[in-house]
């Protein structure tokens, strides 16, 4: 079968796309996530860094600790008003375009701590794209937040900075 004729290639040798959608491609398998874990569920969230689940095989090869070299954001465990503002710090300080993962019962509605000094859910001061249950939810909960953020990319496009 000759390069003109492969039906993948629309039978005519090339393949045509939009910068847009070559720019998502690349963003969709290249996450870099920025951990910020508070409490118990940061554990199950280096659980699924580690080689048993290994989120890397995923697109999100390293955690960066850097907000400026971070394009996602996993936010763990209890959020309370004083570290809220540091948060969005970490946030403010990442570029476009980025996302959240909400992990965690307390970091989604505060969980049991029904408290003035705890945020009944981080999405009172950050954007959330993908909100994952428990206490504390499993790495593979984790990893297929990672594969919500992926489709989200890939369906609805970011813009290009």
């Amino acid at each position: 079968m000759g390069v003109n004729s492969d039906p993948l290639l629309g039978g005519e040798g090339f393949l045509t796309t939009t910068i847009k959608t070559l720019a998502n491609w690349g963003r969709k398998n290249s996450l870099w996530p920025m951990p910020f874990g508070t409490a118990c569920c940061a554990i199950e969230m280096m659980g699924a860094f580690a080689s048993r689940f290994d989120l890397s095989r995923f697109g999100a090869e390293v955690a960066r600790f850097s907000p400026r070299q971070a394009d996602l954001m996993i936010v763990s465990g209890t959020i309370t008003y004083k570290m809220a503002s540091v948060c969005r710090r970490i946030y403010d300080q990442m570029p476009e375009p980025k996302w959240v993962i909400a992990m965690g019962s307390c970091t989604c509605g505060g969980g049991p701590f029904d408290s003035y000094a705890v945020v009944q859910g981080i999405d009172e001061f950050l954007p959330v794209d993908v909100y994952v249950g428990g206490c504390p939810p499993r790495p593979e909960a984790l990893i297929d937040a990672v594969i919500k953020i992926q489709k989200k990319i890939e369906m609805q496009g970011a813009p290009l900075v």
